[in-house]
């Protein structure tokens, strides 16, 4: 220490156990206080900037980016620049976590199947993003929907197909989920022929009336189906046909009822099936998938309309 009591810029790099170079950036940048200047212009500190200085460290040693630090040593705003340096960094802290953890079940996976399949698996999950993200399945289904589809129904229909991501995924989820991205990120896949039809050919087709109903319909048959009772014990099969009735503007009919199995019949695509198969565990365990309960709605109007029921 210097005869006035304060410290060289060397001193002050050698307390805090830094560089020279490192507190030289940090006095350019105007985050270490100089206590004043010797008479040949060299930089002098005090214990104020050996604190700062550590401080400065121990944001560093977070992550934290040097803007996000100069935030936080903004006197007038460094209680609510911290809480969101530290808010971000944990987002990120947890979005690495879920990397690795997706990465270790896909290692598991390589190790543990048939030499013969290593070389597919490998394919599969280098296209993943990482950390993995749903994003391709939300745009697969954007697709898929009608245009102009209002965008609280938009939101509703992709919480209700897009599955979440497993935080602990096992190596069979892993691999279902690499499946499933290439499935919908396939370049060959050509929405003709797999966007639904319009419901049927009579009558004005109103689509944000058939995705509401619809809606309504799953949510009775999910129920049905947790509590064993067939699609038209509870109303499900009743307010599926009604969301496609009311869609066209017509009456819920026998007639109407054929047309719609016939409609129902046509609109297959292998697509969607696959689709289904490979998200299935993906949704939480004992939840039906929706298109498991589109499917059970569909085959019990046809058993119904060909006298099948019991």
């Amino acid at each position: 220490m210097l005869p006035d009591g304060l410290w060289s810029i060397g001193e002050l790099a050698a307390r805090a156990d830094v560089t020279v170079k490192t507190v030289r950036f940090y006095s350019d940048r105007g985050l270490l206080p100089e206590a004043g200047r010797s008479s040949g212009g060299h930089r002098r500190y005090g214990v104020e900037a050996l604190d700062r200085l550590r401080f400065i460290r121990s944001l560093r040693a977070l992550d934290l980016p040097v803007p996000e630090v100069e935030r936080v040593l903004d006197r007038d705003a460094a209680d609510e620049a911290l809480e969101r340096a530290v808010a971000g960094q944990l987002r990120e802290v947890g979005s690495q976590l879920l990397a690795l953890r997706w990465k270790e079940a896909a290692l598991r996976s390589l190790r543990d199947c048939a030499p013969d399949e290593r070389a597919e698996r490998l394919r599969l999950f280098g296209a993943l993003p990482s950390p993995p993200s749903t994003d391709a399945l939300a745009g697969f289904w954007r697709r898929l929907l009608p245009a102009r589809l209002p965008g609280r129904l938009v939101t509703l229909v992709l919480d209700s197909v897009v599955p979440l991501l497993p935080e602990e995924p096992v190596p069979d989820q892993v691999l279902a989920f690499a499946r499933l991205h290439a499935l919908v990120t396939d370049p060959r896949l050509g929405l003709p022929g797999l966007r639904p039809a319009a419901p049927l050919p009579n009558g004005t087709y109103r689509p944000a009336v058939l995705y509401e109903g619809l809606a309504e319909a799953y949510t009775l048959s999910s129920d049905g189906v947790r509590a064993g009772r067939a699609p038209q014990d509870g109303g499900a099969l009743d307010c599926f046909v009604s969301a496609y009735a009311r869609a066209c503007g017509e009456s819920d009919t026998p007639v109407f009822r054929r047309r719609l199995v016939d409609l129902l019949a046509r609109d297959q695509s292998l697509v969607l099936p696959r689709y289904w198969k490979l998200a299935a565990g993906l949704f939480a365990p004992g939840e039906p998938a929706l298109g498991a309960l589109h499917h059970h709605l569909s085959v019990a109007l046809g058993a119904e309309v060909h006298g099948r029921l019991p």
